[in-house]
This record gives C-alpha cells, sequence and structure tokens, in this order.
C-alpha cells in the first residue's frame, strides 16, 4: 500500500505544480475558474457557489459547489486537482458547524444564507500581507 500512496503523492506532486490551491472547506464562497474547450478554441468560465461538500480522498479529491441559477438550484462537483480547474478563489469564508451542507439543498431564500466567520477572514488577510 505504501507504493500506491507514493506514487499518488507523485501524481499530486505534477498536477499542483503550477497552481496554488488555497485551503477552504465546506461553507465557503468559491469562484472556480473552469477551462472549457468549444471546437478548436479555449475559454476560461467562472463558476461562483458556495462549497457544499469537500471529499479528501488524495488524488481523487473532489469538492461541490452550489449556485442557484434563475431560481433553479444547480450543483456541480469537481475534481480538486482536474487540469480543466485553472483556478479555485475563496470569495468569502462562512461559519458552519457541518461538514457536509447537503440540508442547503432544502432551503430557499435567506433561510440558506450562511453566516460569515470574520475571525478566519481576518487571520486570511494577515497571512496574504
Amino acid at each position: 500500500m505504501n507504493i500506491i500512496e507514493n506514487i499518488e503523492k507523485e501524481q499530486v506532486a505534477q498536477l499542483t505544480e503550477g497552481k496554488n490551491i488555497p485551503d477552504f472547506k465546506a461553507g465557503d464562497t468559491l469562484k472556480v475558474h473552469t477551462k472549457v474547450k468549444e471546437g478548436d478554441r479555449e475559454r476560461i468560465q467562472i463558476y461562483e457557489g458556495i462549497c457544499i461538500a469537500r471529499k479528501n480522498d488524495g488524488l481523487n479529491s473532489s469538492f461541490t459547489v452550489r449556485k442557484i441559477s434563475f431560481g433553479e438550484g444547480v450543483e456541480r462537483v469537481f475534481p480538486l486537482y482536474s487540469p480543466n480547474v485553472a483556478k479555485i478563489e475563496v470569495t468569502r469564508i462562512g461559519k458552519v458547524r457541518r461538514a457536509k451542507l447537503y440540508f442547503l439543498r432544502a432551503l430557499r431564500g435567506r433561510s440558506a444564507r450562511i453566516a460569515d466567520d470574520l475571525s478566519a477572514q481576518a487571520k486570511a488577510k494577515n497571512n496574504d500581507k
């Protein structure tokens, strides 16, 4: 098993060479920049929403982002180390007490809001300086 873990770590290091993956958790509002290929052209599309789940499983790590688009809830699961994910930005840091926020699927409007974690945002700003 140790050999597999070593190979996986090498793969993760190779895939994250030019990328900066921020620390984020469920409850954070993210902007995920994805590469979209249309014919022979390639462009970057931004998907912004709340991270409702994160799965840490080495090379198979992924996260789920949910947003409300035209009154309809839309969720996308992004592989963390995918070459199609160009960049991840943390817009807001949310204060939640759960690892998975699947209960947000049933909520609408103001009840689906997540409070800001002001202490974590202050720490993040100090680390950026």
